[in-house]
């Protein structure tokens, strides 16, 4: 049995023999896991009526402990500008998040989780991660830690550069 990027090796393989595909093995796989997972159409969000990346911006104001710009909360979820203006309207439709604008600069605005918010985060997260264990439990202890430690170097050798690969 062959995973999605296997097929896609083997066919390039086929095309041009004599080239050298190993980032496809490594960086395909990384980018086909990410889309499976920013689908989510199983586990608990959808229950919940969220969406991964919707998630990502609530557990992000969580863990942060104070309120944070659209802008701080698009470089902590690493989305785009207009991904998170998308969801916070959405949240703030829903009442789980709040917007307060700057007392200083009525141009920038404060998010914040409402109590609401806090509510399912708090509720929903343990069960996220509950799930994910799942989806991770197919490899050895030894298997996930050899995996996030080369997804950690690889993922600080990316940051370094800015994401820009230098030759």
């Amino acid at each position: 049995m062959e995973d999605a990027v296997a097929g896609v090796l083997r066919q390039w393989h086929q095309a041009f023999p004599d080239l050298d595909t190993e980032p496809i093995a490594i960086l395909g796989r990384i980018n086909r896991i990410a889309a499976l997972l920013q689908q989510g159409r199983t586990g608990p969000l959808p229950h919940e009526g969220l969406t991964r990346p919707e998630f990502d911006v609530l557990a992000a104001l969580r863990r942060n402990g104070q309120g944070l710009t659209p802008s701080q909360l698009a470089r902590e979820t690493f989305s785009s500008g207009a991904a998170v203006t998308k969801r916070l309207r959405q949240l703030e439709e829903r009442g789980l998040v709040a917007r307060r604008t700057d007392e200083r600069d009525r141009r920038v605005s404060h998010l914040a989780l409402t109590p609401e918010g806090v509510e399912v985060v708090d509720r929903v997260y343990p069960d996220l991660l509950g799930y994910d264990r799942t989806l991770i439990s197919g490899l050895s202890a030894t298997e996930r830690e050899d995996l996030s430690r080369g997804l950690g170097r690889l993922l600080l050798l990316l940051e370094g550069s800015s994401g820009s690969a230098q030759p």
